[in-house]
């Protein structure tokens, strides 16, 4: 039997598995739009009731694919949405939630990110974000791609300390976040989202972790997720429109790695020494 999937923890006290479900990508094509929903729906089925999605992703079509996934047992997920930076004023902010809301099918979203940081003024932005919350159309919002200088520059800002959450590229073969950024969000109670955290699938191809994964009796993929749910205060959303590659993912969170297994990961991926600038797909 399946261990109780790990959570993290919002300052709010709200609660979330620590393994969600990506769709970057989904929505693209529509005949693959039914076996997008149909995964999504095995991995809730799963446990992995947090989705990430996004405006940018498909022009809204991930958000119609999610919408069509969750129909029916919205009560059940945690949503979350992003506004793309050209559409971040304050009025642009609201106007492009209304519109996620729309595609979603849905009255509110659990989490709401502006997607990086654009031209528009983060002051502008953050006012939006509490006007949406106060009406209850998001619960909490946050933003995705900030550095650490980013993220200290948002978070002085008025209200900026409601920042909930940062999503960033964080993988195996990409960890130059454990040198400043993850631990100061770790201080701060700052959930951090890992997105493509199997490098877009080119993790399942190196032949190192290949090599440790065979010895382990595990699938790459499996070993790569299980290396981030080690990890305090992180949330992994690996995207996959297979209803079996979803099962496959899930059950990295019954893996316990020893210090000796992570010590070999070390090996092969090596921790950073310094800081290094933040990396984006």
């Amino acid at each position: 039997m399946s261990n109780a999937l790990p959570s993290v923890t919002f300052r709010d006290g709200q609660s979330v598995t620590a393994l969600g479900l990506g769709t970057w990508h989904m929505g693209e094509r529509s005949s693959e739009k039914a076996g997008e929903i149909r995964a999504l729906q095995a991995g809730i089925e799963c446990g992995m009731t947090l989705i990430d999605t996004a405006e940018m992703y498909a022009n809204g079509g991930a958000e119609e694919v999610t919408g069509e996934a969750i129909r029916g047992r919205r009560d059940e997920i945690f949503l979350v949405s992003k506004v793309l930076p050209s559409n971040a004023s304050h009025h642009g902010t609201i106007a492009a939630c209304e519109a996620s809301l729309k595609r979603l099918g849905t009255d509110h979203i659990d989490l709401y990110l502006l997607h990086w940081p654009g031209r528009h003024p983060l002051d502008g932005t953050i006012e939006a974000f509490e006007e949406l919350r106060s009406s209850g159309k998001i619960g909490r919002w946050g933003v995705s791609n900030f550095d650490t200088v980013a993220l200290r520059q948002l978070t002085a800002l008025p209200h900026g300390y409601k920042c909930a959450a940062n999503q960033v590229l964080y993988n195996l073969s990409t960890r130059g976040i454990e040198f400043d950024l993850l631990p100061w969000m770790t201080d701060n109670a700052m959930p951090l989202m890992a997105y493509s955290p199997l490098d877009e699938g080119r993790l399942l191809r190196h032949p190192g972790l290949g090599k440790l994964a065979k010895r382990l009796g595990l699938p790459p993929a499996q070993l790569a997720l299980a290396f981030l749910l080690h990890r305090d205060n992180v949330i992994a959303i690996p995207k996959s429109s297979s209803p079996e590659r979803v099962a496959e993912n899930r059950a990295a969170a019954d893996i316990s790695l020893t210090k000796e297994q992570l010590a070999e990961l070390d090996q092969i991926f090596p921790p950073p020494r310094a800081r290094e600038p933040l990396q984006m797909i």
